[in-house]
């Protein structure tokens, strides 16, 4: 499976006797599955299916699905609902009344949906079966050139979350490598400071100065820190290379990341270490905010 993004668009033309239907879906990101569906006068009963199968397809992103039906020669008969209509006119002449609204237009009312209705008589059971099915056709042809628009855009937020991972990579190696995790550093710096603490007050305990002193050291240690961080990038890693809908999951593991850099700038104890943090942070920074056009 290939990864994907939430965000795309596909358009769909296509026709058969006297219709033509157009179908335009456009997505973005989205928590979620987000359908927003909007079908002419006629075609309402398709809804249902129009959802199962875009559900069947896709699994996060606020969708707006559309269609547009043109007839050929066929001219359908309009009626206007009256007992409608009265109502209409019954609320809006009391918000005017009232200084909510401005007084409405004709054209205002009649492009209420179900004000005007079209009588489509000449059609039968069986022929409006068929648009529908006509109709639902193309549709399944616009929902794959969304889904492919999104695979196309996916592949180019992979390479960039896979530029991401690697860049971490080299800043835990760095890290490992940093003079200032050495033991020798380390035993000759906190030397040093217990000389000075030594130096400066008098009546100090020396052996519990220097399991105090032992204790930070290991506080400082950030081992942890650096093999949890190439655990969880090697997770993400593999979760990129699986494909599908990974998104939520690379989400939470960029919230590890997070959480092991703020962590090992807070024990560093080296100007070079610390500098080395602040940059892991502000690459698991660029990686969370590509996550979130993930599906």
């Amino acid at each position: 499976m290939s990864v994907a993004s939430m965000t795309g668009f596909a358009r769909c033309e296509g026709g058969a006797n006297d219709l033509s239907f157009v179908w335009e879906l456009r997505s973005v990101n989205g928590k979620g599955l987000d359908l927003k569906i909007r079908l002419p006068q006629g075609f309402e009963a398709i809804e249902s299916e129009v959802r199962r199968l875009a559900a069947a397809r896709l699994t996060r992103g606020n969708v707006q699905i559309s269609l547009q039906v043109r007839r050929g020669e066929e001219r359908p008969d309009f009626s206007l609902n009256e007992a409608m209509l009265e109502q209409m006119l019954a609320l809006t002449r009391r918000l005017v009344d009232g200084g909510h609204a401005a007084p409405p237009t004709a054209d205002g009312l009649l492009a209420i949906r179900g004000v005007i209705d079209v009588a489509d008589s000449s059609v039968g059971a069986e022929a409006l079966a068929e648009r529908h099915k006509l109709a639902l056709a193309r549709f399944g042809e616009a929902l794959e050139r969304l889904c492919e628009a999104r695979r196309e855009e996916g592949a180019t937020l992979k390479a960039i979350l896979d530029q991401r991972i690697a860049e971490l990579h080299d800043l835990v190696m760095r890290a490992e490598a940093d003079p200032a995790r050495r033991p020798q550093t380390i035993r000759a710096r906190l030397a040093a400071q217990v000389a000075e603490i030594l130096q400066a007050a008098e009546g100090l305990d020396d052996q519990r100065l220097h399991a105090e002193v032992a204790l930070l050291a290991t506080r400082a240690d950030i081992r942890e820190e650096l093999d949890r961080l190439r655990t969880h990038l090697d997770a993400a890693a593999a979760l990129l290379s699986s494909g599908g809908p990974i998104g939520r999951r690379l989400d939470f593991l960029s919230q590890e990341f997070n959480r092991e850099s703020n962590t090992i700038c807070s024990k560093s104890n080296a100007a070079s270490l610390t500098a080395i943090g602040v940059e892991m942070k502000v690459v698991v920074d660029q990686f969370r905010e590509q996550v979130q056009n993930l599906e």
